[in-house]
């Protein structure tokens, strides 16, 4: 995929990666448990094979998903999740709690396991010890700009 952002900015270089059509919810397809290209394809109702054949490629590329062969003939692989992945989940729960709140159709809600109840997003600073609502995006110094690229 071609990067279509050229922005010194954390959002616009992710956006570079997960940002065209079907990838996140081919993501989200592998997080959940559809391991197959036919299962994830089954899922995506519209989705032509031919994208997503190029996306669980630019995927593995990107480092995001792992194929395994599980069939040589034909080659058939599954598809699992790397920890960059996995990463991805609460986004994809920030995004359920957006939809829950802002959708006029809303088809999921995120809940605690245990007890069944719905429930929210928490920033915890562990230099504080505590949770926080007071967050400010700044930018990097230019000495982890270095470390980062070394």
């Amino acid at each position: 995929m071609k990067d279509r952002y050229d922005l010194p900015c954390n959002i616009a270089q992710t956006l570079n990666i997960i940002g065209d059509r079907w990838t996140l919810l081919i993501i989200h397809e592998v997080l959940i448990g559809h391991t197959t290209f036919n299962e994830i394809k089954k899922s995506l109702e519209g989705i032509s094979s031919r994208l997503l054949s190029e996306r669980l490629k630019y995927l593995e590329e990107a480092g995001l998903i792992e194929s395994r062969l599980y069939s040589e003939h034909p080659p058939r692989y599954s598809y699992t999740a790397t920890e960059s992945g996995k990463a991805l989940e609460n986004v994809f729960h920030s995004l359920v709690l957006w939809g829950r709140e802002h959708l006029q159709k809303c088809y999921k809600k995120l809940i605690h396991a245990s007890c069944g109840h719905e429930v929210q997003i928490a920033y915890y600073c562990p230099h504080c010890e505590q949770n926080v609502t007071d967050l400010k995006v700044t930018e990097l110094a230019s000495s982890d700009l270095q470390l980062q690229q070394s």
